[in-house]
């Protein structure tokens, strides 16, 4: 029992920011890593790291303007062939984007589909202004909606997730908003699987290309600025159990993919996925230091190894998957000698606590205004 406690407040301590300065560890490209796996069916956290660690939702953000949205069509205030007013504001939101121009018009069906597929920040806009009157309005009523929630340790400064250091949240409080949307508007969940759409004589295809390939999967979101890395809010079923899951702050899209798949399986055996594997998904190098501790603490001692490139060509709307080759990580000796097992946690305890002493950091760690534009969703 001492050691379990032990291994816990290890990996708290490592695992809110310590590895910022480590093994390369780049902290100013992007604000953290985070992971969470919850039971849809009784709420149940299954896997968390950094889990309350505040970082940048990026176009996870979109999943409040879709609840307003959702929100606003349940209650009959909408209709999903009505016509949303382009303003100029709107037109000219960053990419992605429909490529909207000013004074057109579009549907909310087309906009809903346009943030689930392309993460259309001009549509986001558009449902903002339109619902909200303005979109600083509209982010007051996200924000009021957030706390509803028991959305904590969110708060939202725009209705795309575009840059903004006052848009910030947590994977814990992301996977409260995608467990709402399903339990609160199960007549719309179904938007969150499209792969594609028609708009205007043009095929609109979505960026969730794991959700192609991953069995079950049907929503919901992903994310990207240079500030917050690359992101991903899914749900999935497997003989009628449904889980919710967030990654944040994964250095490549291929990455976050193979990390949320790795996440899901595991949660649907019951299975708890290494700290290191998310560690390396968000910016932590194999054989490094940082790696090596985050090892010897980890409740599994086995690794998969990374095979996505770092720069890696955008893939197409449909693509088999690519498998990594799992790589025991050996603790030492045999597994029947207790004080083999044990010396790694020791060694970890004592890098940690001189790690505490020249790396304090508290769980909200200064903001990084990102410095490219929006460009995955």
């Amino acid at each position: 029992m001492r050691l379990g406690r032990m291994l816990d407040r290890l990996r708290a301590m490592l695992l809110l920011g310590l590895l910022c300065g480590l093994g390369g560890f780049a902290c100013a490209a992007h604000a953290g890593y985070a992971a969470i796996v919850v039971d849809g069916s009784n709420g149940q956290i299954l896997e968390q790291v950094n889990a309350d660690h505040r970082d940048y939702p990026a176009s996870l953000t979109k999943m409040m303007t879709l609840y307003l949205t959702f929100q606003e069509l349940k209650s009959g205030k909408l209709q999903l062939d009505q016509s949303m007013a382009v303003s100029a504001w709107a037109a000219g939101k960053s990419p992605t984007k429909l490529g909207l121009r000013a004074g057109q018009t579009i549907s909310v069906q087309d906009c809903v589909l346009g943030m689930i597929t392309k993460s259309a920040n001009d549509a986001a806009t558009v449902m903002a202004e339109g619902i909200g009157g303005s979109e600083d309005h509209f982010a007051e009523m996200m924000n009021a909606q957030a706390a509803l929630l028991g959305m904590s340790d969110t708060h939202f400064a725009n209705a795309s997730g575009l840059p903004d250091p006052n848009n910030t949240s947590t994977a814990h409080d992301l996977v409260k908003l995608a467990m709402a949307l399903y339990r609160d508007f199960p007549q719309y969940a179904h938007f969150f699987a499209t792969q594609e759409f028609v708009f205007r004589g043009h095929i609109v295809r979505g960026h969730n290309h794991l959700m192609y390939r991953y069995a079950g999967m049907d929503g919901l979101k992903t994310g990207f600025t240079d500030a917050s890395g690359f992101n991903l809010a899914s749900t999935a079923v497997r003989d009628g159990h449904r889980l919710f899951a967030v990654v944040l702050g994964s250095r490549t899209a291929g990455g976050r993919d193979k990390l949320m798949a790795r996440l899901l399986d595991d949660g649907f055996k019951g299975e708890q996925t290494p700290p290191i594997l998310v560690a390396e998904a968000g910016g932590v190098r194999p054989g490094s230091r940082a790696a090596r501790i985050l090892e010897a603490i980890s409740p599994i001692q086995t690794a998969e190894a990374d095979t996505v490139p770092a720069s890696e060509r955008r893939p197409g709307p449909i693509r088999k998957a690519r498998h990594g080759k799992s790589v025991a990580v050996a603790s030492c000796g045999s597994r029947g000698n207790t004080a083999c097992r044990r010396a790694p946690v020791h060694r970890a305890h004592r890098a940690a606590t001189r790690l505490a002493a020249h790396h304090p950091r508290t769980k909200k760690q200064p903001v990084v205004v990102a410095s490219r534009r929006d460009t995955d969703g």
